[in-house]
């Protein structure tokens, strides 16, 4: 017997069910018709589904997914690990955004990743006609995934093509370069975003809540670490030229960022100290371990630690007068989980979070196209990424002169943010 659909089975006479066996009398049986309360609605592009669950078990909307025609494009230059392992994966998993064009300066390499993505040969580039994108009129964003020296030029010269920019952090090598890439893009009435994905995550959004919103009590401290032990020698990372540091620049901004976005506040006293091991040959130029104190107008301490020689560790903990909040692991591509410590009568109670797993890359693509079609500035523009570069100089200043570092008071909060983005991005 063939199989049957499931429209074939809502469309059946009653006879017809009853020959199949599925009901004991087909006189009584009418054709059912398939009204709003089985099919849904559709407004736009929405598609709106009817209750399925109880309440307390609904699951969410239906996810709003742009018609694959109607998504921006980007081009993503440079196809090292982070692109090839993350953000094109990325794609498949969007919902406002598609692959469309690859820059890549090993040309087979792109033309077997382009392949893959089905790509045709047409849209891949080089560093060499890297500026013929401004004649693709498929490509509106373009994510700059370089070595931290070449964010700048290639920022500098999307904005000049015409296009929005996405650029991996850290931001720039300078604050100076960072303050070009932002004059770039203003004069080019182009969007720039620094790519600093976990401000985007319900599970900072969640952090962040709480601990503004008085949840923990009053904010007392902040503790994060980021570490790794996969800084090969020979990787641009730790030559000092292209990457403008060592482990701070890399993997310690997650910290920092973490301590500004989550206050919301910027400290106004920086001390710091840094390792840079004789006898490991990998740290020649730049630093392995990063230990650094920021102090905040609110009296808030952060106490941050990144490095390139212990086994990989990632973990961030806001402590309030009432509980504590963070997230371990916290700065990785997958699994995070929440811990929440506070009182539950005469003990101490832990309560764990996990949220449903989601590209990350994905998430932030989607929340930047989101502010291109809305015409709103990303929750993480330019100047969020050149506030991150001021600070770690004073950082590396401290730790050079082995003082105290003041900074000048900033007024209010998020002062470096756009808008917080939409809930459903």
């Amino acid at each position: 017997m063939p199989p049957i659909t499931r429209r074939q089975l809502v469309g059946s006479t009653g006879a017809g069910l009853a020959g199949l066996g599925l009901i004991g009398s087909a006189s009584a049986v009418e054709p059912l018709q398939e009204s709003d309360n089985l099919r849904g609605t559709v407004h736009g592009n929405q598609v709106s589904l009817p209750p399925l669950d109880n309440p307390a078990d609904l699951s969410g909307e239906v996810p709003r997914n742009e018609p694959l025609d109607q998504r921006l494009g980007i081009a993503v230059v440079g196809l090292g690990r982070l692109a090839l392992t993350q953000i094109l994966p990325g794609f498949a998993l969007s919902r406002r955004v598609r692959i469309a064009a690859l820059v890549s300066g090993e040309r087979e390499k792109a033309r077997i990743i382009a392949a893959q993505y089905g790509l045709p040969d047409k849209s891949i580039y080089d560093y060499s006609n890297f500026d013929d994108l401004k004649n693709n009129p498929d490509v509106d964003i373009i994510y700059i995934v370089l070595p931290n020296a070449m964010h700048a030029e290639y920022t500098v010269r999307a904005a000049q093509a015409g296009k929005h920019v996405l650029c991996e952090k850290p931001m720039s090598t300078s604050v100076q370069d960072a303050q070009r890439m932002i004059d770039a893009c203003k004069q080019a009435k182009r969007k720039l975003m620094i790519a600093y994905r976990c401000q985007y995550l319900p599970e900072y959004r969640t952090l962040i809540g709480m601990a503004r919103g008085k949840a923990l009590g009053t904010l007392r401290m902040i503790e994060a670490n980021n570490g790794q032990n996969n800084a090969n020698d020979g990787q641009w990372r730790l030559n000092k030229a292209m990457s403008g540091g060592g482990s701070l620049p890399d993997v310690g901004v997650y910290c920092l960022n973490a301590a500004r976005f989550i206050t919301g506040e910027e400290p106004i006293e920086i001390s710091a100290r840094t390792v840079q091991p004789t006898d490991d040959p990998r740290f020649k130029e730049v630093e392995d371990l990063c230990s650094f104190t920021l102090r905040f107008p609110s009296g808030v301490v952060a106490n941050c630690g990144s490095g390139y020689s212990y086994h990989e560790n990632r973990f961030l903990r806001v402590m309030g007068s009432e509980a504590w909040a963070g997230l371990d692991p916290a700065f990785g591509y997958d699994n995070l989980t929440m811990q929440i410590g506070r009182r539950a009568g005469n003990s101490s109670g832990l309560e764990q979070r996990r949220w449903s797993p989601r590209n990350q890359f994905a998430v932030e693509m989607d929340a930047f196209a989101d502010a291109i079609t809305h015409d709103r500035a990303p929750l993480t523009p330019g100047e969020e990424g050149q506030q991150d570069m001021r600070v770690m100089e004073a950082i590396y200043q401290s730790a050079v002169s082995g003082s105290v570092i003041k900074m000048t008071p900033t007024q209010g909060l998020d002062v470096t943010r756009g808008p917080p983005p939409e809930q459903e991005v």
